[in-house]
């Protein structure tokens, strides 16, 4: 291909990927009032209304533009992503938008219902054991000549943090004309880390605001066998786990490079089975299904109202909707499924004492005050 064509193909790419995001209008700003926390209203952003159904799409979209800038991706080039599923999805809807072969490799025994979605996108899905993920996606990508994405690495650098109608900023937007338009915290989990960045650093972007930076704090939970809790800790990036994890989309056995603990003023261990139950009983208060991910935020968001409540104070917390249950029906949603993994999640929030509950808590020297 000439490079006069080439520049051609480029445009029209980016063109495609611009359409795509001007058809596709903020996701909600849902607001819930706890009982349980009075004077504290809860916020949820729900990115599963996106068109491939995740928080994941703005990573992609980003992730795409980034490669294409870069000069890593042209026509018929082989995209490839070590993903659990969420972002593998949306990466496979931009793979079809611009006519490009896609390849998932994935770790074994995720969800049915992600993989689906993978396929039904065009994508091609391969099966690995869970510690061979990046190397398997590497190496794919290599002997077909195509691109590694690498949302691990390129997450945090993909995404214009300042602006550019990225998840901070929209969220603030939406807060303008609420009782509390700057909250008091931001709850998110981290799973490459791109997005707790992203958020964090939008934080301290506003400091030209100085009373959003008095007042807006982030906060990221942190599931049963991931490492990020510890590295913010121990402040280190050596620790590495052989444990899988449970909560699909967040928590790893490695520290990522997109991980910035730098911008965390607060972290959250959640034990797994929290995580579940937590996400059948906001199921329960919203009157629809969200996924795991999304219970273990809603375990971070009652931990820090409860102490809110205890210190008198009135505000909002934000958080996200990560994405839909219905890519668990085999899992969380299936009859059965929790008792077979040994996780007592059929009782409520209230019932099993989540709102007392993350087993650790961490807040990163210097800290401001609360």
């Amino acid at each position: 291909m000439s490079d006069t064509a080439h520049r051609a193909w480029l445009a029209q790419a980016l063109q495609r990927i611009e359409a795509d995001a001007r058809r596709s209008a903020d996701t909600h700003l849902i607001p819930l009032e706890l009982t349980e926390a009075p004077g504290v209203t809860v916020y949820w952003k729900d990115e599963s209304t996106h068109p491939s159904g995740s928080l994941k799409h703005r990573l992609a979209r980003s992730l795409f533009l980034y490669g294409l800038c870069n000069g890593q991706i042209g026509p018929g080039t082989t995209v490839v992503e070590a993903s659990s599923g969420s972002t593998a999805i949306s990466e496979a809807y931009f793979a079809r938008l611009l006519g490009l072969p896609f390849v998932a490799v994935v770790p074994l025994g995720t969800a049915t219902r992600k993989l689906e979605e993978i396929h039904f996108y065009g994508g091609e899905c391969v099966e690995v054991e869970p510690s061979r993920v990046y190397a398997e996606a590497e190496a794919l990508a290599a002997a077909r000549g195509g691109h590694y994405m690498d949302q691990f690495t390129h997450a945090e650098r993909a995404t214009d943090w300042r602006g550019n109608n990225n998840i901070a900023e929209s969220l603030f937007a939406q807060l303008q004309q609420e009782p509390h338009p700057l909250p008091r915290w931001i709850v998110v989990g981290a799973g490459t880390g791109g997005t707790s960045a992203t958020i964090g650093r939008y934080i301290r972007y506003m400091g030209r605001r100085r009373e959003a930076l008095a007042i807006t704090r982030l906060a990221v939970v942190d599931p049963e066998n991931s490492v990020f809790f510890d590295a913010f800790v121990q402040r280190r990036r050596d620790l590495q786990s052989n444990l899988r994890g449970r909560i699909e989309g967040i928590g790893r056995p490695r520290v990522e490079p997109s991980f910035v603990p730098g911008v965390i003023d607060r972290m959250l261990r959640v034990p797994d089975a929290q995580s579940f139950a937590a996400a059948l009983d906001l199921s329960s208060r919203l009157g629809r299904r969200v996924g795991p991910s999304t219970g273990t935020n809603f375990v971070g968001v009652l931990h820090l109202a409860r102490e809110m409540v205890q210190r008198g104070q009135a505000g909002s917390i934000v958080s996200l909707i990560c994405d839909a249950g219905e890519r668990y029906h085999d899992t969380l949603f299936a009859p059965g499924w929790l008792g077979a993994q040994g996780l007592d999640g059929a009782a409520g929030v209230q019932d099993s004492g989540l709102i007392a509950a993350p087993t650790r808590c961490a807040t990163h020297p210097p800290s401001r005050p609360a």
